[in-house]
């Protein structure tokens, strides 16, 4: 997934509110994941921005937070998610903290679109079908932020859940006719 925002932020600990430095990438898809250092191996967390976050605050927003030690209130960043919980940060300056806030407001609100056709075209080639989930390759200029949406293969309607709980219905309905049969001869 493309990368929209990556650098160091202090991470205030939920528990014990101990300050921890993290290597924090922010991706289009709106997860932002904490690692223990830049080479992204031992992933420390994951925040799904798109989902879970409802407001981002920052410096004199972020009440009875108290920055690291050498720190301005100004440098601070608090992700306020929908169960009530919040993820205080840190960044390195007032205009880094700026800048995740705005990274984190635009990965939050912009769809991820899947790219052209139904998916299964291969673009120059005719008659040619790609298998499942192909996308086509990510063609633009330097500095061009694409935006890939991939439709949620778990989410059902009201209508097709209502379906498929008569579906249900009936076929339990008959299987269980089914098992008293044998008792009727």
């Amino acid at each position: 997934m493309a990368l929209v925002k990556s650098g160091w932020l202090w991470r205030q600990s939920s528990i014990l509110r101990r300050w921890k430095r993290n290597w924090f990438v922010l991706y289009l898809d709106g997860s932002l994941v904490y690692y223990h250092d830049e080479t992204q191996r031992d992933m420390d967390g994951r925040i799904h921005i798109k989902y879970s976050c409802r407001d981002v605050r920052i410096g004199r927003e972020c009440k009875d937070v108290q920055p690291p030690e050498g720190r301005s209130r100004d440098c601070l960043l608090t992700v306020v998610l929908r169960d009530g919980s919040k993820t205080t940060l840190c960044a390195e300056s007032e205009d880094d903290a700026v800048a995740w806030k705005m990274a984190v407001l635009e990965a939050k609100s912009t769809p991820v679109r899947r790219g052209f056709g139904t998916g299964n075209e291969v673009p120059g080639v005719t008659g040619k079908k790609a298998g499942k989930g192909w996308m086509p390759p990510l063609m633009a200029a330097p500095g061009v932020t694409h935006v890939i949406v991939r439709e949620d293969p778990y989410r059902v309607s009201g209508d097709q859940m209502a379906l498929g709980l008569l579906a249900g219905a009936a076929t339990g309905a008959a299987l269980g006719s089914f098992m008293w049969m044998p008792c009727w001869f």
